[in-house]
Formats: structure tokens, C-alpha cells, sequence
């Protein structure tokens, strides 16, 4: 099957094409090659049986594939979904509906493929919410200067001690304790195989001046079990006032929180070093509260992944609920046609959720692109009313069903794709 507009034909990639598509990506996105040990390493994730490629003649000028994810929801459910990547159209084709082509095409491809859920992370926000994607997770990246932060540290709890570790050498032991933490906290990815090598990928071509990846492990002495981990580079630097070397970490997890916040000592204590860098951090992260001021993070906050609900009902379906709703929701989706309708949602904690076709009056109205929003829990209905993007219509029932969508855990995108 082929999807046609004047002059513009979008088709499936095939293998031998990889190359070339890929090439036209780089150029859509300015041209920049990318170190042999990237290149390498995204071949091998894609999926090319997921790809699309627009085309003028035989010519390919632009992109768009789909990974196969498992992406948690709250709840603790693992469901399905699409991760849309290497989405680019060349500079001489844009705004001549390439892209709605291969949004549409893919949208029903992932719709057929029956995953509730197609999620990306966007190079330019704006475009993607006519697609009818919303911003469902944040992250925050903090910068400290050292000395200037202390950790607290809560009560320990047993035995640890911290070695330097092989980042390659410790991936199975640290992908055991991602898997533990991954269900805990909604957009978590369950990683599936290969990919627990992106967290790692360490092409020279990428460091900006600073080392190769290293690795602090946090193991029980008496047991060897692994407690925690960080990955983190540095870069050296000097200035007037002596060393003045940036610590950037990559990662750092632990069940327990005196393990946690030990790892963060041993980061803000690195010798030659004046500040420490992290740019992917849950909104709520622990460190936030574990830092004596606050202000010393110089926190920020910043979209992460957005969400695109495909089939409305069986996603609404598979979460979890914070407290019972019984609400009828008027959704329009413009893009995807078979979610717009008045869906009757009826759930309680820890009970099966129903979501259904409905002509009852509505009691809210939104689009899909605020439900996205919404899904994960980590944006609240009520803020997007605030916002005039989402309609009361029966007094009182924003704040339930606000309540009801909201998890736990703010959620997090471990990485990109």
C-alpha cells in the first residue's frame, strides 16, 4: 500500500535503502554526520519493516519510522507503543504535506498493528500537536557548583561500598536493577533487546572535550549486590582561580534512598572538579529535596515525551486510576477520527477499567491531544482547563476526573530515541 499526494509518494523503506534515508535524515536535520559508532548503532535498532519513506520519483526526501516500546503506565500496566523517531523532511520539500503524509500513513500503521499508544520526543514541540500528540512527560536538568551543595544523606541502612566500574563490563548487573525500577514510575521504556546499549554508546566523535563514560557502582560488601550505579564524564578544565573541571552525569539510580543520595555525594565530591551537570531528571526527583538549597540546582524544567493516544478506549482501559471517576468525555480528534465521540470512562483503583461509546451528555470536552497530555499523569486536567484547553460542561467534574488521572510518580523518559 501506498499513500499518494501530487507528485509525493510514501512507501515502506526497504533494507538496501537504509543508507540513503538515512543520509537525507542527516541533511534534514542540518547536515552534521554522526560518529561511525551512532550510525552503527541506529542501524541496528531500526526497525526497518516500521519505516516509511517519502518520496518524489524514486528519490527519498523524507522520513519516519516506529520502534516497537513497552512503555509503563500508571498503574504499573505495560502497554504497547509506537516510538516514532528519524522523522525529517529535506529543506526543498517542506511544507508540501510531506510530513501529514507520513504522519498519517504511520498513524495507521500503528493503529492496525493494534498499539494503543504512539509516543515521541520532538525537536520542535509545535509541530506535533496538530498531529495530535501532547506533552506527557518533563524532565529537569540541574547545575551545581561544588561546594556549594551539600546532600543530605537519609539514615543508611546497611553496608555499601562505591568501586569504578567498566560502564560495558556492569550493563547486565545495571539493566537487572533498571528492570526492578523501570515499573515503578509511568513512561518508564522497558527496554527491549538491544537497546540496553544506547545508555552506554560512548562514540569519541560525540565527548565535546570531555572523557570517556565512566562508572561508579554501589554494592553491598559482604554480598557484592548491586545497590545503585551513576554514569558520568568529565571534563577538565582550569582557570584563574585553579581547577575548574564539569562533571556531567548520564544516570544515576538506586532503589534506596540513602543509596541514592550517597551517589550523589561521591558526584559533588570529585576532585578538580567545580560544577556538576544532569540534564535528564525525573520533575520530582529525589535530589531536589535531598540538596541543601535549592536554588543551587538552578533547576529547569523542560518537555520530554509526548504522547499520542491511537486507540482511545483500550489505552483509558490499561492504566491505572487514582481515586473512581464515572465521566463522560466528549473527545475531537481530528487526525485519528475513530477516537472523537463521547466516551463513557468508568474506573476505581485496583478494578478494571471501562471506557465506552456513549450518547449521554458530556461532562467534560477536550481534544485528544489533552488527553495525551494527561495519560501518563504527570500534566493535570484541571491546569489545561486553567489553560481554556479543556471544558467543564457538569459543574464539579474537572476536579474528579483531574484527580483521577493523576499517578503517584511524576513520569520520566530515561532516554531518548
Amino acid at each position: 500500500m501506498t499513500t499518494r499526494h501530487p507528485r509525493l509518494t510514501v512507501r515502506p523503506l526497504q533494507a538496501e535503502e537504509w543508507n540513503t534515508w538515512y543520509d537525507s535524515l542527516l541533511v534534514a536535520f542540518g547536515g552534521t554526520e554522526e560518529p561511525p559508532e551512532e550510525r552503527s548503532l541506529w542501524r541496528e535498532l531500526t526497525e526497518v519493516e516500521r519505516s516509511l519513506a517519502a518520496c518524489e520519483g524514486e528519490r527519498i526526501v523524507g522520513s519516519a519510522s516506529a520502534l516497537s516500546f513497552r512503555v509503563v503506565v500508571p498503574g504499573g500496566a505495560v502497554l504497547p507503543a509506537a516510538g516514532v523517531t528519524m522523522v525529517g523532511v529535506l529543506p526543498t520539500h517542506r511544507r508540501r504535506g510531506a510530513l501529514t503524509a507520513l504522519m498519517r500513513r504511520q498513524l495507521d500503521d500503528v493503529h492496525a498493528a493494534g498499539e494503543p499508544l504512539a509516543v515521541l520526543t520532538a525537536s520542535e514541540p509545535p509541530i506535533y500537536g496538530r498531529f495530535g500528540y501532547g506533552q506527557g512527560t518533563r524532565k529537569v536538568t540541574v547545575s551545581m557548583t561544588r561546594g556549594r551543595v551539600r546532600v543530605h544523606t537519609p539514615e543508611q541502612q546497611g553496608e555499601l561500598v562505591l568501586r569504578l566500574a567498566d560502564p560495558a563490563a556492569e550493563l547486565a548487573r545495571c539493566e537487572e536493577l533498571y528492570a526492578r525500577l523501570a515499573t515503578r514510575r509511568p513512561g518508564t521504556l522497558v527496554r527491549q533487546p538491544g537497546w540496553e546499549k544506547l545508555p552506554v554508546l560512548d562514540a569519541p566523535g560525540s565527548r565535546d572535550g570531555f572523557s570517556p563514560l565512566q562508572s561508579v557502582v554501589a554494592e553491598d560488601p559482604n554480598t557484592g549486590e548491586l545497590l545503585g550505579y551513576a554514569r558520568y564524564a568529565v571534563k577538565s578544565d582550569w582557570n584563574e582561580r585553579g581547577a575548574a573541571g564539569v562533571v556531567r552525569v548520564r544516570v544515576v539510580q538506586a532503589e534506596q534512598p540513602w543509596v541514592y543520595a550517597r551517589l550523589w555525594e561521591f558526584l559533588l565530591d570529585l576532585d578538580l572538579t567545580e560544577r556538576v551537570e544532569a540534564y535528564n531528571l525525573p520533575a520530582d526527583d529525589p535530589l531536589l529535596h535531598l540538596v541543601s538549597d535549592v536554588r543551587h540546582l538552578a533547576p529547569r524544567l523542560v518537555d520530554a515525551m509526548f504522547v499520542r493516544l491511537v486507540d482511545l478506549p483500550r489505552a483509558l482501559e490499561a492504566r491505572g486510576w487514582a481515586q473512581p471517576v464515572d465521566a463522560v468525555l466528549e473527545v475531537t480528534d481530528a487526525f485519528c477520527p475513530w477516537n472523537a465521540g463521547r466516551w463513557r470512562l468508568t474506573a476505581a483503583p485496583g478494578k478494571p477499567a471501562s471506557c465506552v461509546p456513549t450518547d449521554d451528555p458530556a461532562d467534560l470536552a477536550l481534544d485528544v491531544r489533552e488527553l495525551g497530555s494527561a495519560y501518563l499523569g504527570g500534566t493535570a486536567l484541571s491546569a489545561l482547563a486553567a489553560a481554556g484547553l479543556v471544558r467543564e460542561l457538569r459543574p464539579g467534574a474537572l476536579e474528579s476526573v483531574s484527580a483521577a488521572f493523576r499517578s503517584g510518580l511524576e513520569p520520566w523518559l530515561p532516554h531518548g530515541f
